[in-house]
């Protein structure tokens, strides 16, 4: 790839900012001298590995690349047998936990998606056993721990037992008869042994070696003879010190020396991982997205956002090239973005190229040999400062060079000459690349260009928007029109006389002027079609939205529906069990009094008195459920607190409010407030409670009994149930009996304990929850709440 095309379409900067994201040295320089890959496997291994990377980063969690200085002379050194310094092992270290860091961080990834990655990080090599020996042994750059061997731990132990000696032995100096002679009561060293400073006129007081002399001939540094021994045994123990901690250095050298080549393998392979967790890094600050891939010259995005332009500032432009046309001839204002939208072109597929997503809602890129650009310094036409020799070097170069496998971006063609030449010269050029099969990009103000583009096949016009009220570029590209330069209208806004601008008018060519016109005005009335579509959508869009929303509470009445209808059934079961039970029970005691062989009269009155009693109980139960009758409402006499049927919702309520100027009524349908029309509505009536006649015997005078129903609270049932140590086949009785207490009571959530296990009891009763009606969804216990032991159910 031509470094012009990736100076002029800014690629550069954008490798810059990505190489911020790394980790490594050795990666930023990698990134900022990146080239473009131009085949199609090789630039889909990289979005692959770049997509990749970004779910380990975002999804999943796994660390980026761990530092460690840039290194390779050192390992060099270390193969042939040299000793690496405290520094240089502590690189070797940090090297080796980087590639263990990175190699288990993704082997703990189980996701078989994973696939290109792992394949670069199986390759790493590391010894966990070198690296812990580095960390524990070498404290910093210049220093090496006591407990590096037990032979250094000894020396130094005696050194620092030594040092304690000496100075002792000197501070009696200090506090005794020969204190008097010294210079200053301070121990100093000179060449690393320990010396008194006396002072010149008592040099001979003191017996012992003198070492040094101060500037001034004052002090004399004198090591006296008692700690003479002591000093040359201090000597001893550093020589033996500086020896072993050598030795030290050199066996992790020589360690290190070893897998040589396994790291400076494992240094390239660190840098291309961290290049591409910083491509991803980069890609996931930009909302970018990864691009379709293909060889054809299609490139396609839908709300590109060129990345060097404040994302809060940035309009989303939409670009379609290389199916239906190959070149696209962009015209409009000034100042209107048609160079940026060229550049991004180029940009867009010099990043796929390079493994970098593109900031856009979609995209598809094609991967070209080249890409040729004739474009000026600047962003605007203003501000170009290509001459017109140079500009038509770079289209020689072009023509020449340019083939089906290459993307050509010419700014302003024709440009800087003779306009009528320019427009001559320009349509020539587009239609020599046509016929070579290019895909380009092109951008203009000639009217002939645009014209050439209607007429010609596999070049479509495009323009860049303009608002014709405020004359301000909208920074919007539409393909199929051409637009208008409106340079007389954005002179008239900037302030130039009028008469100038006339003067100007007058000049143009009637047909210029009309074709201007035309484009001007089709331009106008595209846009109004614009805002008219875009205010239906909006229209659309909020409709859809209240329809969803009732299509919700819809869904949510018929769910209440359903559970008062489950619980008014089960709550039926549970009154006619009850009452079966007692009835059953009665008839059990008449059955014991006849089974004897002597029946008395006290028996028979016993038998009369359970017999009246079961009676009693048929009665009670048809004043506990009077059938009920529906009446038509009258609007005029429905009021607060009658009880109404609702037909739309088939529930019973109880009236609210009445509102007879909309004809309409407000019913409270247990929880749940509904509005309905009167017309819709039925006027529940019961049977009013009976006063039931008992017959007790013929003849006699009949007694009236009022019979009431007084049924004691139920108690809340559990929302636990525990079947631990239960099998399968006990299980699920209790289990079905627990969800219809839930039901009953109306409860939401329950949770059945069945612990761990073989598992085969929760799999047991989980196949028997999803075969309940009532059962709106289950699932195991989360952290804190049982996790596989408990499993978590819903009713409806």
């Amino acid at each position: 790839m031509n470094a012009k095309a990736i100076e002029k379409t800014e690629l550069n900067k954008i490798l810059a900012l990505v190489a911020e994201y790394a980790a490594l040295e050795g990666t930023r320089e990698k990134l900022k001298n990146a080239l473009p890959a131009a085949d199609v496997a090789s630039v889909k291994k990289s979005l692959t590995l770049t997509e990749e990377c970004t779910r380990l980063l975002f999804d999943f969690g796994v660390g980026k690349i761990e530092y460690f200085p840039p290194f390779s002379d050192e390992i060099e050194r270390a193969k042939k047998g040299s000793a690496l310094s405290c520094g240089e092992l502590l690189s070797v270290g940090n090297l080796l936990r980087a590639a263990r860091v990175a190699h288990t961080g993704i082997a703990a990834i189980s996701d078989d998606s994973i696939k290109e990655v792992r394949e670069i990080a199986d390759k790493l090599y590391y010894d966990a056993a070198l690296e812990d020996d580095i960390s524990t042994k070498i404290l910093n750059d210049s220093e090496v721990s006591d407990y590096a061997s037990d032979k250094l731990y000894s020396i130094r132990r005696e050194i620092r037992s030594l040092n304690e000696r000496i100075r002792t032995r000197l501070s009696e100096y200090l506090t005794g008869e020969e204190g008097k002679y010294l210079q200053d009561g301070i121990i100093t060293m000179r060449d690393n042994r320990y010396v008194l400073p006396v002072r010149a006129e008592y040099k001979r007081n003191v017996k012992g070696f003198i070492h040094d002399r101060s500037a001034s001939g004052a002090t004399f540094f004198i090591e006296p003879e008692q700690i003479l021994e002591m000093n040359n045994e201090l000597r001893s123990l550093a020589i033996d010190e500086k020896e072993e901690v050598e030795r030290i250095l050199g066996e992790l050298s020589r360690r290190a020396g070893f897998m040589g080549d396994d790291l400076i393998r494992d240094i390239g392979l660190l840098e291309e991982l961290d290049g591409y967790y910083a491509r991803a890094e980069y890609g996931y600050k930009l909302a970018c997205v990864r691009p379709e891939v293909n060889d054809r010259g299609v490139v396609s995005f839908e709300q590109g956002r060129h990345p060097l332009i404040d994302r809060k500032k940035v309009v989303p432009v939409s670009l379609s090239l290389g199916k239906d046309y190959r070149f696209l001839l962009i015209s409009g204002p000034n100042t209107g973005g048609k160079t940026v939208t060229l550049k991004m072109v180029g940009l867009f597929c010099l990043m796929a190229m390079c493994g970098l997503f593109v900031p856009a809602r979609r995209a598809e890129i094609s991967v070209f040999d080249e890409i040729y650009c004739d474009v000026g310094d600047a962003q605007s036409i203003e501000e170009n400062l290509s001459t017109f020799s140079s500009h038509i070097s770079n289209i020689v170069e072009i023509v020449e060079k340019a083939d089906r496998r290459s993307l050509v971006l010419i700014d302003e063609l024709g440009g800087g000459t003779d306009p009528d030449e320019g427009q001559a010269l320009a349509e020539a050029i587009v239609a020599y690349l046509l016929k070579k099969g290019c895909t380009g990009v092109v951008t203009t103000h000639y009217s002939a260009l645009k014209e050439f583009a209607f007429s010609t096949e596999g070049i479509e016009n495009a323009c860049m928007e303009f608002d014709s009220d405020t004359l301000q570029p909208l920074y919007v590209i539409r393909i199929g029109l051409p637009g208008s330069s409106n340079a007389l209208a954005i002179s008239r806004r900037l302030g130039l006389k009028e008469e100038i601008l006339e003067d100007a008018m007058s000049h143009l060519s009637e047909g210029a002027q009309t074709f201007e016109n035309i484009v001007r005005s089709a331009e106008e009335s595209r846009i109004r079609a614009e805002e008219v579509r875009r205010e239906s959508e909006t229209l659309k869009a909020e409709w859809s939205e209240k329809v969803r929303a009732l299509d919700e509470e819809r869904e949510k009445l018929r769910k209440e529906r359903e559970k008062l209808t489950l619980t008014a059934r089960a709550e039926s079961r549970r009154i006619i069990n009850e009452r079966t039970a007692e009835a059953e029970e009665l008839l059990g005691e008449i059955e014991k009094i006849f089974e004897k062989e002597t029946v008395t009269e006290s028996d028979l009155i016993r038998a009369r008195t359970l017999k009246n009693r079961l009676a009693d109980k048929a009665y009670s139960a048809e004043e506990e459920t009077p059938r009920t009758q529906y009446l038509p409402v009258s609007a005029d006499k429905l009021k607060a607190g009658d009880r109404v049927f609702v037909k739309t919702t088939g529930q019973e309520g109880v009236v609210q409010a009445v509102r007879l100027q909309k004809g309409e009524a407000e019913i409270l349908c247990g929880s749940i407030r509904v509005r309905s029309k009167i017309s819709d509505l039925s006027l529940i009536v019961n049977g009013a409670p009976k006063l039931k006649q008992n017959r007790w015997e013929k003849g006699k005078k009949t007694e009236s009994v009022q019979v009431a129903k007084n049924l004691a609270p139920k108690p809340m049932p559990s929302l636990e149930l525990n079947v631990i140590g239960m099998t399968v086949q006990e299980a699920l009785p209790e289990v079905e009996a627990f969800l219809d207490a839930a039901v009953l009571a109306n409860l939401e959530e329950v949770r059945i304990v069945h612990g761990v296990g073989t598992g085969k009891l929760r799999a047991g009763i989980q196949d028997f929850l999803r075969k309940q009606k009532n059962v709106a969804e289950f699932r195991l216990g989360k952290y804190g709440e049982g996790e596989t032991g408990v499993t978590i159910v819903k009713i409806k």
